[in-house]
């Protein structure tokens, strides 16, 4: 029997509650599936910094090192701390642990309304590749004269060729696998998000690394597009697109305006990927922390199963990770629970107790 450690943190506003229905999907699919897991968690947060002066102790990446994988709830609260220190705790495990991969799939599911016209379950399947631990968030540069009328501010992107060649050879080798999964009439595509026309060394550069990778996967196609193009182009012609590749900043924008696609953020997951599995990766519900509505148990855990899902995946219980896909279809069709945000008036825990009930059912 395999076994799993897993870290759980929670982190600011709604964390508890949907890391909560995270770990009893977790907990159901190792009851099914004949794994064991055993969870940890860690209240490293926006209140531990309020009395500690830090969001996470100094070895940090020590302890979480131990586990196989992490769950990460929400983080953030304006109210409390500023942003950018909150943030620097996800940034500081992301490149602690070298996940260079935010993968992000966009699928809208049966049952789930978007506000996109053009967003259908036929239409909508994409999976984007944020390159996650330089460019844009690289974290180099720093203020100047601050306080008098020669201020200023210099934040460098920085590209290495590394970073920018393994990105794209993940997005390859992912269109490869989802084309093989398909029927064998579908035929992988890659499209570089990018801005080379305005930004004429970093995405210049990156473009030569797109290039050059491409060469090796010559069953892909190749695709191109810039980043504003691919705002316009999400909304409008969705089923075009299969596999993104995008720099740091671009991902993070993009991936936000699929969420709508699939219809909101409240069903969007994302995995922080080390792809050798030298270090563990972690696994997130993209939106926000959402302090308002902090033990109102409103909020839709789909996204938090949905980053479990992805969890079970990366390590190796994909037949697991299909039963929860599965549930969690099974689930928004039915239309019976649904959370505030797809019009309905179920708790947070009322819906994960369905996907928990459908999994049961078709075990």
């Amino acid at each position: 029997m395999h076994s799993y450690r897993i870290a759980v943190i929670p982190g600011d506003g709604v964390g508890a509650e949907i890391s909560e229905e995270a770990v009893r999907i977790l907990n159901t699919a190792a009851d099914i599936h004949g794994f064991s897991v055993a969870t940890e968690t860690f209240d490293w947060s926006c209140d531990r910094y309020l009395e500690t002066g830090e969001m996470m102790p100094g070895d940090a990446l020590d302890t979480l090192g131990a586990f196989d994988a992490i769950f990460l709830g929400s983080i953030g609260d304006a109210g409390k701390v500023a942003d950018h220190i909150s943030l620097d705790m996800l940034l500081t495990i992301r490149k602690g642990f070298d996940q260079y991969v935010n993968l992000r799939p966009i699928k809208l599911y049966p049952g789930v309304a978007t506000p996109i016209r053009t967003a259908t379950p036929e239409t909508v399947d994409i999976l984007v590749i944020r390159e996650n631990t330089e460019g844009e968030y690289a974290d180099n540069g720093g203020f100047f004269k601050r306080g008098t009328p020669d201020a200023f501010a210099l934040q460098t992107g920085i590209f290495t060729w590394k970073g920018c060649e393994r990105a794209f050879r993940y997005g390859f080798e992912a269109a490869r696998k989802r084309a093989k999964l398909g029927t064998g009439e579908k035929v992988g595509r890659v499209t570089n998000c990018t801005k080379s026309n305005a930004l004429n060394y970093s995405m210049v550069f990156w473009d030569e690394a797109y290039a050059y990778v491409a060469k090796d996967f010559p069953d892909i196609e190749t695709d191109m597009a810039l980043v504003d193009a691919i705002s316009m182009w999400f909304i409008k012609n969705p089923q075009w697109f299969d596999v993104v590749v995008a720099s740091n900043l671009f991902g993070d924008i993009i991936t936000d305006l699929g969420s709508m696609l699939q219809g909101g953020m409240g069903f969007a997951a994302g995995g922080n990927i080390n792809p050798e599995k030298i270090y563990p990766s972690m696994f997130e519900p993209i939106h926000g922390s959402a302090p308002k509505y902090t033990g109102k148990r409103i909020v839709n855990p789909i996204a938090s199963i949905e980053a479990v899902r992805m969890m079970l995946e990366h390590l190796d219980e994909e037949e697991a990770g299909s039963h929860v896909q599965q549930a969690v279809m099974s689930t928004l069709a039915a239309g019976e629970v649904r959370t505030r945000d797809m019009g309905g008036t179920n708790t947070t825990d009322e819906v994960g107790a369905a996907v928990e009930q459908a999994m049961r059912a078709s075990a």
